[in-house]
């Protein structure tokens, strides 16, 4: 990115020398709009036959990308050609055809010029949207100077059969084709390795001399040290065996899995008609074959939900990091076949604690929200058992608000996300409890949980769990009335709730909230802190500390300065002593307490407890579990393991948004003690971009702001050294406050940030 940078800025220099030389005044073009989208699809105009996708086809084979609404919103990217531009008015048109848009006639809809910033969630406020129609649509904006943009190219969108208030838009699944990577033939056997492990489908296509050979073709995850498809993988790891009776001449056969009864029951997310039953797989034996297959004869069609794999970019100077990212990456992919986010082949059921890393995740390797928000909303009446679990259905409604800008799911989902909040279940000490017996029907319907009572998990599996011996993942937690973990959530929620109530007008609920969560803030102080231990005991009256209970509270804000540098002298102590999907708040604890080495040391660990296990097992997508022997029964394909997908963007680098819809945005990069590390990380108004670079004596920091974003900028500085700081060139005063270089407000272009020791 630092060589990109430099080009870029060499290639105005000299454009603009050349213009000075000419003695003419060049006006530029300094906006340009692209990457139109339709309630947030990018690709409104996708539609797939057989799983494949084609665009604008108008067969009734077609499986089409529908707008479920009847006031959809709009949104676009913008790009410049100089720093500090800002977009003051944008006009949208609207049409039935191409054409009469081109000649800007016989228009559905002219916004005219509309003196506004905003380039996402704008509501469609044209006569109302016919069913089942395509059109077809374009924008243009303003900068400061009201210079007028050209126009957009043309995005078209399809309406449903029937359009709604409010519902979530989004695309149907898709197939793509792969070859193997490698082919071997031994004794008889052809050995197929497609390189990492896809949800998918196989067709080969065979010669037979006669119509009386049938052929054995195996499936697995999983492989011995002989190069065999492990055929008793254990846990949920899949294998899978087919007859294959073949016809004299050459033909192509596809092979139809069997729908296990176990993924396929009445809660579990089932495959549409349209692309039939899938199995994990990366290897495949193909025996009782006299002749060598052609790389071309066999063909893998991996089901995904569409994804860009160019939108999110990351590497450094640590290999180890490299390959943790690549996995984790590849797994929001491989694992969104369902359309929904499931836990993994075992149940392809939906989970708020799987879906939760999923949303953070996803947001985080491509451009796509959704995916993640037609699974929250799902969850939201289908909830599961777990306590924390329902109260994570408010982080997502949250995070789905703060990533997008758009509250129309809040808005439509409120009394939902009011009642996940669990206040029934309070007590007169601020925390709630599951064991006091205030759980009840009313609130088991109004949660939308068919269980007669939920429960609490903190971490799973728990000592014992299908029977294992030893601690399980839950550090030992000691269970009691009053469940730190659990409360933890419940204050977060309260937080997360007065803000969507804020945006929302509801000032009444908006006060409740936060009234609430300090109560709760206070309760944690008062009854759950252990002076002794100098960490946050599990529970009201337990001797007992956990990791759990101690990452939680610092990851969500409970942790008064004070005690901040105890209660992480504590979570350094206790390790990995998580499972993956607690090490999702683990990372973030660590992190948010400023940690970025030990944070690193996590990242990049080769113990059993790390990503780099998963590598090393044999897996190409995150387990879900560290290792077999952590959980016997896991899966080989579980999203909720892939927490570096969104760590490594969100802590590592530091790139959060700060106001809803990326309005603004934090740069706050902890690489540790990183030489070198680089990213892109997508955002609904376009990628961010960043390079950091350090030695003993300097450290430079590369990085754009999208347009209609501004920044804030924190850099760790080395204490007891002064320090000398440059942007672009030229020497600022630097503020320095908690040991970090701050700048606040950084308008929209491409900067280098240099501090020298």
């Amino acid at each position: 990115m630092l060589k990109l940078l430099s080009v870029r800025k060499s290639v105005l220099l000299t454009l603009g020398l050349a213009c000075f030389l000419c003695g003419n005044v060049v006006q530029a073009q300094q906006l340009k709009v692209q990457n139109l989208k339709v309630d947030h699809l990018s690709h409104a105009d996708l539609d797939v036959v057989n799983g494949y996708p084609v665009f604008g086809y108008q067969d009734a084979k077609a499986i089409h990308t529908q707008i479920l609404n009847k006031r959809p919103v709009f949104g676009w990217e913008l790009t410049g050609n100089k720093n500090k531009l800002v977009q003051t008015a944008y006009r949208i048109v609207i049409s039935h055809n191409p054409d009469s848009l081109k000649a800007n006639k016989v228009l559905l809809w002219d916004s005219g010029k509309v003196l506004s910033a905003e380039s996402v969630n704008i509501p469609y406020a044209g006569p109302d949207l016919q069913t089942n129609k395509v059109y077809f649509w374009r924008v243009m904006t303003f900068d400061q100077q009201d210079q007028p943009s050209a126009w957009s190219s043309i995005s078209r969108f399809r309406t449903a059969e029937t359009l709604h208030e409010y519902r979530t838009s989004y695309y149907p699944l898709q197939k793509t084709d792969e070859n193997p990577q490698k082919i071997s033939y031994i004794e008889n056997i052809n050995r197929l390795d497609f390189g990492r492990a896809s949800f998918g489908q196989l067709k080969l296509s065979i010669e037979s001399m006669n119509s009386t050979d049938t052929l054995t073709v195996r499936f697995g995850e999983a492989i011995k040290a002989n190069g065999e498809i492990n055929r008793a993988p254990g846990g949920t790891i899949r294998y899978a065996a087919y007859q294959l009776p073949l016809k004299k001449g050459r033909h192509t056969y596809a092979i139809a899995f069997k729908p296990d009864p176990r993924n396929t029951g009445l809660k579990a997310v089932k495959m549409p008609d349209y692309i039939g039953e899938v199995l994990p797989f990366r290897y495949v034996e193909v025996a009782g074959l006299p002749t060598v297959l052609a790389f071309h004869d066999a063909v893998r069609a991996t089901v995904h939900y569409p994804f860009n794999d160019q939108a999110a970019y990351f590497k450094s100077s640590d290999t180890v990091l490299n390959a943790v990212w690549e996995l984790c990456k590849y797994s929001m992919k491989a694992t969104s076949f369902a359309g929904i986010y499931v836990d993994g082949d075992r149940e392809r059921i939906a989970y708020e604690a799987d879906a939760y890393i999923n949303q953070l995740s996803h947001y985080s390797v491509d451009k796509e929200y959704s995916l993640a928000r037609r699974s929250h909303e799902h969850l939201l009446h289908n909830a599961t058992w777990p306590t924390e679990w329902i109260l994570q259905s408010v982080l997502m409604a949250y995070n789905d608000f703060l990533y997008t800008g758009d509250i129309r799911s809040a808005q439509f989902y409120y009394d939902d996300l009011k009642a996940k909040l669990l206040i029934p279940l309070r007590e007169k000490n601020g925390l709630i409890s599951t064991k006091t017996g205030k759980q009840s029907k009313s609130l088991m319907s109004a949660i939308h949980y068919d269980g007669e009572a939920i429960k609490d998990i903190v971490d799973w599996p728990h000592t014992g769990g299908f029977g294992m011996t030893g601690n399980g993942e839950t550090d030992g937690f000691v269970f009691s009335e009053y469940n730190t973990v659990v409360n933890a959530f419940h204050y977060k929620a309260l937080l997360d709730m007065a803000v969507l109530a804020e945006k929302l007008g509801k000032k009444e609920d908006q006060i409740i909230f936060k009234t609430l969560a300090e109560e709760t803030h206070m309760a944690f102080q008062k009854l759950l802190w252990n002076a002794q231990k100098k960490a946050y005991a599990d529970g009201v009256g337990a001797d007992h500390a956990s990791l759990h209970s101690n990452m939680m509270a610092m990851a969500f804000g409970l942790v008064p300065s004070a005690k901040m540098a105890a209660v992480n002298d504590f979570i350094r102590s206790r390790g990995m002593a998580c499972s993956v999907y607690g090490s999702q708040f683990l990372m973030d604890a660590v992190y948010d307490a400023g940690d970025g080495q030990y944070g690193l040391k996590l990242l990049t660990s080769q113990e059993d407890r790390s990503w780099y296990n998963m590598i090393r097992a044999g897996s190409t997508v995150t387990m879900e579990a560290w290792d077999n022997k952590f959980k016997p029964n896991q899966d080989w394909n579980h999203a909720w393991g892939a927490v570096p997908a969104n760590v490594i963007p969100r802590k590592l680098m530091g790139i959060t948004p700060l106001a809803p819809g990326w309005k603004k945005i934090q740069l706050k990069p902890q690489i540790g003690s990183l030489q070198q590390a680089e990213i892109a990380v997508p955002t609904i108004n376009g990628t961010v971009r960043m390079s950091c670079k350090q030695n003993e004596n300097d450290y430079v920091m590369e990085f754009n702001v999208p347009i209609t974003t501004t920044a804030n900028v924190k850099l760790p500085v080395k204490t007891g050294k002064r320090v000398k700081v440059k942007l672009n060139g030229e020497t600022i005063k630097a503020r320095i406050k908690d040991g970090y270089l701050s700048m606040d407000g950084i308008a929209s272009g491409d900067y280098v940030l240099e501090m020298t020791y």
